[in-house]
């Protein structure tokens, strides 16, 4: 009987232990959550910029930021944040809505950063149905986490890749280390850390981006959504930006 009084005992610390455990960790978890601010409310673009001129190229569409890639701004046609930002974790959604221009000059990108050449030296290119958009990070448009249909997949920093001035381990490092984009006119979710001159990228739970070195990237600035290509004479000129964001979090640190 003592001894089934006292395994009884311990079964009950244990319990009462585990209880304790977890109420802290949700506590932890939802000061965590807490810490995130919503930077789109879904109704209104309450707390970002639209281009001047833009008539209807960036709409709020049930419930999730629509761009039609056909702004007809004079100038700068992205979609600004108010607010700017230095270190942070940017946590959003966002999904290729339709792919009806063939972009012919798409490159096979190689983990280095360079690209696949064939037996007589010279780029190899491939067409491939193509939208194009991204998150510009601290105001910078070189400094750009791309939304694209390439074979590299989102999240790379074509910005960085493509500067021949850089470093090859800074090329490398802002190459996507696999391709974990969804199916088009599905979403994915992108969480973008920026932390000094260092970038990591997770797309829909897979690190594509760890650490990479983004050299002389501004200590702060504002964030955009990128507007790409162009509609003209009934017709797209370049990839264009046919994409929606929704859930659009961001916690300083």
């Amino acid at each position: 009987m003592k001894i089934k009084n006292s395994f009884s005992n311990g079964m009950k610390f244990k319990i009462i232990m585990m209880v304790i455990i977890m109420a802290v960790s949700s506590s932890f978890t939802n000061n965590e959550s807490q810490r995130f601010v919503s930077l789109f409310n879904g109704r209104d673009f309450d707390g970002w910029i639209v281009p001047e001129g833009d008539d209807g190229g960036w709409t709020i569409v049930n419930g999730v930021i629509d761009c039609s890639a056909k702004s007809q701004a004079p100038g700068d046609k992205n979609l600004w944040s108010e607010k700017e930002y230095g270190d942070f974790v940017l946590r959003l959604d966002w999904r290729i809505t339709e792919t009806p221009f063939i972009n012919h000059n798409v490159t096979i990108v190689r983990p280095d950063g360079t690209h696949q050449l064939d037996e007589n030296g010279e780029i190899i290119r491939i067409s491939v149905p193509d939208s194009d958009s991204g998150v510009f990070l601290r105001g910078s448009s070189k400094a750009q986490v791309n939304i694209w249909c390439w074979p590299v997949g989102s999240g790379e920093v074509y910005g960085y890749r493509m500067d021949r001035n850089m470093p090859p381990d800074v090329r490398a490092g802002v190459t996507p280390s696999m391709f974990a984009d969804n199916h088009i006119g599905e979403w994915n979710t992108f969480e973008i850390t920026m932390l000094g001159d260092r970038l990591t990228v997770v797309l829909n739970g897979h690190t594509v981006l760890e650490n990479a070195w983004l050299p002389d990237v501004p200590e702060r600035g504002r964030l955009a959504l990128q507007h790409h290509g162009s509609f003209v004479d009934g017709e797209w000129r370049g990839s264009p930006s046919l994409v929606q964001f929704r859930n659009i979090y961001i916690k300083e640190l």
